[in-house]
């Protein structure tokens, strides 16, 4: 059975999904939930993501949600083909989830604050940026990233030399930040290469130009 992928084209979560879906190069076919009537909290929906979110990921029955999780499934499934994106070896593995805990602890918090401030609470909220505040996670983030260019300045990738999911899970977040007003990402030199590397690989251009489904 082919995997069903349900989510939003336009959403971060349901992006990280599909990009590491076309770089393992699984066929899937792509359900769009619908949002604005409100498909995601309905009772058959909460019996397959009970937190009545996306995405969630259906493998002939077996349902994943949460994206990381679903990468994670993805890329141990179809470890064989593909980009190998979860190391096998035990300290290049270690090595990849201090790097994946790296974003989730000190990229995603940050990233997803100044989106928040500076964009949703305009757009859908009414609400105006709080310039200060705005500053003040954009700051905090690029304190985070100076961190981040000593650690790519020795290697090439987070985890090592070799691109891995900790990379990828950065791209959804990643790319919606010049839009916020300021482009961190390219002001220090080694997460400006790194970043430039991952966000032009094809799985991820492809998805920014609207998720489709594959099979």
């Amino acid at each position: 059975m082919v995997l069903k992928l349900y989510g939003n084209s336009g959403f971060a979560a349901s992006q990280r999904v599909a990009t590491v879906l076309l770089e393992k190069q699984v066929p899937f076919e792509f359900i769009e939930v619908d949002f604005a009537n409100g498909e995601h909290k309905s009772p058959e929906y909460l019996k397959k993501q009970p937190f009545g979110q996306t995405p969630y990921l259906d493998d002939d029955g077996f349902i994943v949600y949460e994206s990381r999780a679903m990468c994670r499934y993805i890329a141990t499934k179809y470890a064989d083909q593909g980009t190998a994106l979860i190391p096998t070896d035990l300290k290049e593995n270690t090595l990849f989830e201090q790097a994946a805990s790296i974003e989730t602890s000190n990229f995603d918090p940050l990233t997803l604050a100044a989106i928040v401030e500076g964009i949703y609470k305009p757009r859908f909220r009414g609400v105006p940026t709080d310039q200060a505040k705005l500053q003040e996670h954009l700051e905090k983030l690029g304190q985070k990233l100076d961190v981040y260019d000593v650690i790519l300045s020795r290697q090439k990738y987070l985890a090592g030399d070799n691109i891995t999911l900790a990379d990828l899970f950065h791209l959804p977040q990643g790319d919606i930040l010049p839009v916020v007003g300021e482009n961190v990402l390219e002001t220090r030199p080694n997460v400006a290469r790194w970043w430039k590397d991952i966000s032009s690989r094809p799985s991820w251009v492809s998805v920014k130009e609207g998720i489709k489904s594959t099979a």
